[in-house]
């Protein structure tokens, strides 16, 4: 399982990596072992799982209550969670197993009496705002409370808000994607300012029966003029942009080094540029300019490389740019720019049948490139100077012989990935599993590369690295699957496949649909999902999740010689196949 998607799990591999000591010297500690929960665990879902094992004669309990097992006696029930602490005991024979679970609340519990909750007034950080921009104010208190906002000689009513909370974002994995309704007690309100200046810190009111309450907020609030506004450069070589000021917004097209912008708005150690996109200031560094940029482009040519066409762009200034792709088509948005295009270059080429473009609006200008293929095998994008280069590979030779494919084993030295019910960690099965696929693989005449050969640490930068240095024809990153608190690790299974460009959708789906037929596996899913292994574009990126490792009988199968053999095998003949299919496109 991926460490960026163990994240988005909420903590999955932390939580995981807990469990410590191989599977023979936890067997020869006690024949019954609990691979997850640790013990005194903290979590917000409403249920969880216990998953373990203990020898197959014999019966296991849960608070008295005995527990299905798999055929070698692996178990994984779940049990519902109060809110506060929840202690489960877990016997087999003369043994037995104490673990305490605690869940919390989602959301900051409302305060009884004159009191506003904990962290919840906000701003809670500096912010920035243009001047007639909409800022708004939030807390949690007693829903019959008063509450007011005063910001230098102005007050602003907070009003009682209907609360609808959304799923987290890893509901989508565990079926549990429905909004709930609650009373928790949020007011809101907003208000604009039209002089720029720096504000007074906000000071929150509150009235209740009576008893007032004023608190200030740790927040100060700027107002940005829209004729001075700062100018950044990047300085990251792929500057992360987001749709909000936090990484739990979305992330956009990066931003290569050297692409400017004007900030229009702050929030704590987040900038959001002129374009509409966020960024971390650390990735930035202000110019000497005031001028929010703006460039004018004229002619624009090609030229042919061994493995890739480069459309070159020259630009006055280095622009913000986004990207999208779909079949046959590419498309590449520069932000603050104007045409004075009268002239392109674009010879017949093995990748691009035409280019066209439009003034979209008055500072956009948009190139949409018209491909002879509906498969796209990756691009790059950098400044040399303040001129854009476009890197558009071109297919391979259709044919999985003579292709050049990178294997990622999941994990490894320290970091364990998911266990098993046993503890058998996630990372060794990867590693069989991708030397097996790299001997299939070389049988049917293709070059594999593996980020790694052997059980040590590699960091997720060094894996993209590899993928960017070595290009190859495809990226598969091998993984197996594990479920966040709340999910059913009793009766999730199967295979699932993780892509991020459309460029890999076409191959995730089809591998998918292979595999289950062809092994009859169940199915997971297949997924776009933000993964460090999935966004890397300058090759077709996939994390395959092969199976549920706390599944206890999909456990027994991901860990038989045979069936990993067979596994191998089939990944194989479906990535020939699927080469195969192209060819009739």
């Amino acid at each position: 399982m991926n460490r960026v998607l163990g994240a988005t799990l909420l903590g999955i591999l932390v939580i995981l990596s807990l469990v410590l000591g191989r599977p023979g010297a936890v067997a020869a500690r006690s024949p019954l072992f609990v691979a997850y929960p640790p013990n005194q665990h903290q979590t917000v879902a409403e249920q969880i799982f216990l998953i373990g094992s203990a020898p197959p004669a014999g019966d296991v309990f849960v608070n008295n209550q005995r527990i299905e097992r798999s055929p070698a006696g692996h178990f994984a029930p779940s049990f519902p969670l109060a809110l506060g602490e929840n202690r489960f005991r877990l016997s087999y024979g003369d043994q037995e197993i104490e673990l305490s679970v605690t869940r919390l609340a989602v959301s900051p519990a409302i305060p009884q009496g004159a009191a506003f909750a904990e962290n919840s007034l906000i701003p809670s950080q500096p912010i920035a705002r243009l001047s007639g921009e909409s800022i708004c104010f939030s807390a949690i208190a007693a829903p019959e409370a008063t509450v007011t906002v005063r910001l230098g000689t102005r007050t602003i009513p907070l009003q009682l808000q209907p609360s609808v909370e959304l799923p987290a974002n890893n509901g989508v994995l565990t079926g549990n994607n429905q909004i709930f309704r609650s009373q928790n007690g949020q007011f809101q309100g907003c208000t604009r300012f039209s002089e720029p200046g720096n504000l007074e810190t906000p000071i929150y009111q509150l009235n209740l029966h009576g008893e007032r309450l004023s608190q200030p907020s740790p927040a100060t609030v700027t107002i940005l003029s829209p004729d001075a506004l700062k100018v950044v450069a990047v300085t990251a070589e792929a500057g992360v942009a987001r749709t909000g000021p936090g990484s739990d917004y979305s992330r956009l097209t990066p931003l290569p080094q050297g692409a400017q912008a004007a900030v229009t708005g702050q929030e704590g150690e987040w900038l959001r540029l002129d374009y509409g996109a966020w960024i971390r200031a650390n990735e930035t560094q202000a110019i000497a300019s005031t001028i929010p940029p703006q460039s004018l482009i004229r002619g624009i040519t090609s030229r042919q490389l061994s493995q890739a066409t480069e459309i070159v762009f020259p630009l006055q200034v280095p622009v913000p740019i986004t990207v999208q792709q779909s079949d046959s088509i590419f498309t590449l948005t520069l932000h603050h720019a104007i045409a004075q295009t009268d002239t392109i270059r674009l010879n017949d080429d093995p990748l691009i049948k035409r280019l066209d473009w439009q003034q979209v609006t008055p500072t956009q200008v948009q190139y949409q490139f018209q491909l002879k293929t509906q498969q796209q095998w990756g691009y790059g994008l950098r400044y040399e100077d303040t001129t854009l280069i476009l890197t558009l590979r071109h297919p391979p030779s259709r044919s999985l012989r003579d292709s050049k494919i990178l294997l990622d084993p999941g994990h490894g030295g320290e970091e364990f990935g998911a266990r098993g019910p046993d503890g058998t960690p996630e990372k060794d099965i990867n590693l069989i599993v991708s030397k097996l696929l790299q001997t299939a693989l070389e049988q049917r005449g293709t070059t594999v590369y593996l980020t790694r050969e052997s059980d040590r640490t590699v960091s997720l930068v060094e894996r993209v690295k590899a993928i960017e240095r070595l290009q190859p024809t495809l990226a598969l990153s091998i993984h197996y699957n594990a479920l966040p608190d709340g999910g059913d690790a009793l009766n999730t299974a199967g295979i699932g496949m993780f892509w991020y460009h459309p460029q890999a959708h076409n191959l995730a789906i089809f591998l998918h649909n292979y595999l289950v037929k062809t092994l009859s596996r169940p199915s997971y899913g297949v997924f776009w999902n933000n993964l460090a292994l999935t966004r890397p574009h300058t090759a077709p990126s996939l994390l395959l999740e092969l199976g549920f490792m706390i599944n206890p009988l999909e456990f027994e199968w991901i860990t038989n010689p045979l069936e990993q053999q067979r596994l191998a095998n089939a990944i194989a003949d479906g990535m020939v196949e699927w080469f195969a299919s192209l060819e009739q496109d």
